[in-house]
């Protein structure tokens, strides 16, 4: 997709034009074309190459449009059009994995088949998502849908999972090894000593809120 930049400059009729001064200088297909405009130009300076451009309308708004460039000028505008737009799926899927479904801080594992699961499980979400989406006709982005089902069924956090360890253990040495309230203190005192800094606060801050 072209940037609208008065920067760059496109070799057009033998005048260096950016792609607004182009879009002004011609006139618009009228009706139900799948298309505004159509070009050939020129892209490079010292080696240009031809490439052609195709203005769409923006479906989001249709005061405003859309510009696409294609190296490959034998290709029809319906069909730079069709690559453009499979293309741009592609980008918002990997767009969504990425800033709401956790692709990239989630796993931190050096482990191949690791990784491989957690893309695996990413993209599993990003599908269940499309699909609810797509079945209940929802005009809320995808985005707005994982916040929607993450407050219905919220995930442990850490601090959290911490505690329930914790407050497990302590019971199982109660309860095995018959330790007295003073050695289970004891214990819980020299454990906790024994911890770095950020679990120590996320583990006990979690036990005093419980």
């Amino acid at each position: 997709m072209i940037k609208k930049s008065s920067r760059i400059k496109y070799s057009y009729c033998g005048e260096q034009l950016n792609i607004k001064e182009i879009y002004s200088r011609n006139k618009k297909r009228r009706g139900r074309s799948k298309y505004l405009l159509s070009v050939d130009v020129m892209v490079g300076k010292e080696n240009p190459i031809p490439a052609k451009i195709v203005c769409v309308r923006n479906k989001a708004n249709r005061k405003e449009w859309l510009a696409f460039i294609c190296a490959d000028t034998t290709l029809s505008e319906e069909e730079i059009i069709r690559i453009y737009g499979k293309r741009w799926q592609i980008e918002v899927f990997f767009k969504t994995c990425k800033s709401m479904l956790n692709l990239i801080g989630e796993c931190h594992s050096l482990s191949y088949d690791a990784l491989t699961a957690h893309v695996a499980i990413v993209f599993t979400r990003y599908m269940l998502l499309a699909m609810e989406q797509r079945q209940n006709e929802d005009q809320r982005t995808l985005g707005e849908l994982f916040f929607f089902l993450v407050d219905e069924m919220a995930d442990i956090t850490f601090s959290r999972s911490l505690a329930i360890l914790m407050a497990a253990l302590m019971a199982s040495l109660q309860e095995i090894l018959k330790l007295s309230d003073e050695q289970l203190t004891a214990f819980t005192a020299d454990f906790k000593a024994r911890l770095p800094e950020y679990l120590r606060n996320a583990l006990y801050s979690e036990i005093a809120t419980a």
